[in-house]
């Protein structure tokens, strides 16, 4: 019996979006880095940050052949994210953001590898699993922001990105999804 089942779920920080044209996405690489040319987003009027960086975090889910499979990305908008000041040290602290998304695509693909299987839940299961990692997702993003007080926090700026260095380390297996 030949069953497929596609569920594609993108989301960010703040709200959810529709994936955008391909070239308005950026996948995370280890040896790529974002540059202010890769904001091109209208700023915020209202928004008292120095920028804003949007990520998604998606993954397609199929069953076939009784194989579940699944596809990960983690990606950064260039049409939903600007910047206001634009300098190096800022601009390391919007990486970070990127970086953590990153983290949890790894989570989430560590999970998807332990989960067993179960033919009567597992569309619930991985829904919980997705819903899981966002959350989390969510709440280290905020703890960056506010333990760095959005990167004003020079000493605690620099532990982040340390934190997130070694968290990205630590989860190298399960790289390349």
């Amino acid at each position: 019996m030949k069953k497929n089942l596609f569920l594609f779920i993108f989301l960010i920080p703040v709200f959810l979006l529709a994936q955008s044209r391909n070239d308005d996405l950026i996948h995370w690489k280890e040896r790529q880095k974002l540059s202010w040319a890769d904001y091109q987003g209208k700023p915020d009027p209202n928004a008292d940050a120095a920028a804003s960086t949007a990520t998604f975090l998606g993954v397609e889910y199929n069953f076939k052949n009784g194989n579940l499979g699944y596809i990960i990305t983690c990606s950064f908008s260039k049409s939903k994210s600007w910047g206001l000041h634009k300098n190096d040290y800022i601009l390391a602290h919007e990486q970070g953001h990127f970086d953590i998304a990153e983290i949890f695509a790894r989570e989430l693909y560590r999970k998807l590898k332990e989960y067993s299987f179960d033919k009567r839940s597992y569309q619930t299961d991985l829904r919980k699993i997705y819903e899981d990692i966002t959350k989390a997702k969510e709440a280290m993003q905020n703890q960056y922001d506010l333990e760095t007080n959005h990167s004003i926090n020079k000493e605690k700026q620099a532990e982040w990105l340390e934190k997130i260095s070694r968290e990205l380390k630590s989860l190298e297996a399960f790289a390349g999804y």
